[in-house]
């Protein structure tokens, strides 16, 4: 059912998998109960390229050969979904780990990639699709549910499914993001931070013809209730996009693997990856196109009132970052506002910004309970700090302008707790300093903190310090600023 020989391998490297990846994500927005969590307490908005790497990460993990990881990765999930509960704009209730729930998210990710097949020219044949439909019935089982939250047929799911797109999905506000305001705004990956001509560019083509291609794969009769419009040539511009992603499998086996792209789309100029210096070098080169570009057709760059964050962090660069941390450059507190605190991206500061925090950390260093516990409990415990401090009006969360009026020294006793439980995660061995592998656990990029004697180490004083110089102090950080600020 999983690893190498399953059928669900086949597709993870496929380029048609993004586009199917990208029509489930919106199906699964589409139920009632995912859209308001993903509206109250997920990055999607302002961090969309760090949301794509972590699904694409959990499901390598989920589908892999080894039986450990993929234990380690359910337990994680679900303690995750275990804290996402609440209520809609409607006051419906929402928890995460609804068996019901999950296992539409399931089926959303089965039936786009039987969809994929279809509309690039290689439809499954009913064995091949059984086998697939078994896996993704394991991997529903892996996570703990019990059986029958899914159909145990695939003939009884096509019946569900159709049960479900006909009744029970709705035009969600997380949706209309998705389809109408994220690919209008999507800000650039970090490896293109910096070249805003040049991916201003890029986005104002691609970006609606990704959303027109995804809305005409869609069910027709969901596309009808919810109301999306029928753009002409769509169907032919949808199918020209799988059969033209779908060529990809003539290239040579190890081309394309999505491992290398996303790893590629956060690669660091810093990092000691073999491929930093030829990116550096291309990235040099598109900024000076894009300057050129500039000069003969002056290009504006879009924003909307949710992303206005992200398009500041695009205008900013990356080379701007690391020369303004030399000279200790400030973000104002508007800017750090936007940039760190407001994780969802909102226009507020509340507990779930706070929270994802937590998750990201958590996920990169692969916590378990009870230290990803104890890393939430801080971030708790500093909320309800930011919480007494900065909310004026009571409404329970702290607004861009309470922030800004109050212009906070945020190095309190809560804040330094989060640092000493970040930094006592982070040194596995406990020898009270951070080694070259502890740091690109936690950074993802190389070690260049260089003391006194033969081997590198990151001290927990000095680890203390960077780290509330950030969060207090709004300096800008070349670890600090890919870990919690960029999209």
């Amino acid at each position: 059912m999983f690893g190498p020989g399953s059928q669900f391998h086949r597709f993870f490297n496929d380029p048609r998998w993004a586009l199917a990846v990208l029509r489930a994500t919106v199906l699964e927005a589409a139920h009632p109960q995912i859209g308001a969590a993903l509206i109250d307490n997920s990055t999607f908005v302002a961090h969309p390229w760090r949301r794509l790497r972590n699904t694409l990460v959990s499901l390598q993990r989920m589908f892999g050969a080894d039986d450990e990881t993929r234990q380690r990765e359910a337990a994680r999930l679900n303690r995750m979904h275990a804290r996402l509960s609440g209520t809609d704009a409607r006051n419906r209730a929402y928890d995460a780990m609804d068996p019901q729930v999950r296992a539409w998210v399931v089926a959303t990710l089965f039936e786009s990639s039987v969809t994929m097949c279809r509309l690039g020219g290689q439809p499954l044949d009913q064995t091949t699709m059984e086998q697939l439909y078994a896996e993704f019935q394991a991997f529903l089982a892996a996570l703990g549910d019990q059986a029958g939250h899914l159909p145990p047929t695939l003939r009884e799911f096509w019946q569900y499914y159709d049960h479900m797109v006909e009744t029970e999905l709705e035009n969600t506000q997380a949706l209309r993001i998705i389809l109408y305001k994220l690919f209008d705004h999507l800000p650039a990956p970090p490896v293109l931070d910096g070249l805003p001509t040049v991916w201003a560019v890029g986005r104002a083509f691609a970006g609606p013809a990704i959303g027109t291609i995804t809305v005409a794969s869609l069910p027709e009769p969901f596309r009808r209730r919810a109301g999306l419009p029928e753009v002409p040539g769509a169907q032919t511009l949808m199918q020209g996009a799988y059969m033209a992603a779908g060529l990809a499998r003539f290239l040579p086996e190890g081309w394309i693997r999505a491992e290398d792209f996303t790893s590629l789309l956060y690669l660091s100029p810093d990092s000691d990856d073999p491929r930093a210096a030829t990116i550096t070098a291309l990235r040099d080169r598109m900024t000076r196109a894009g300057a050129l570009f500039r000069l003969v057709t002056p290009f504006p760059v879009q924003t909307g009132p949710a992303e206005e964050a992200g398009a500041r962090r695009s205008a900013e660069g990356a080379g701007a970052r690391r020369s303004a941390e030399g000279a200790g450059a400030r973000r104002s507190a508007e800017e750090f506002f936007d940039a760190v605190l407001d994780q969802t991206g909102d226009g507020y500061l509340d507990w779930p910004d706070l929270a994802a925090m937590a998750r990201e950390l958590s996920s990169r260093l692969d916590l378990d309970e009870p230290e990803e516990t104890r890393l939430y409990d801080a971030y708790a415990e500093w909320w309800r700090e930011l919480q007494a401090a900065l909310d004026i009006d009571g409404d329970g969360r702290v607004s861009r302008e309470e922030y800004a009026a109050a212009v906070p020294a945020l190095a309190g006793p809560a804040l330094i707790r989060v640092a000493e439980v970040l930094f006592e995660v982070t040194d596995t061995d406990g020898n009270q300093s951070i080694d070259a592998d502890e740091y690109r656990a936690l950074f993802r990029t190389g070690f260049r903190r260089t003391v006194a004697g033969t081997e590198e180490s990151y001290s927990r004083g000095a680890f203390l310090t960077d780290f509330l110089s950030f969060m207090s102090g709004r300096r800008r950080s070349t670890a600090y600023d890919p870990l919690l600020a960029e999209a």
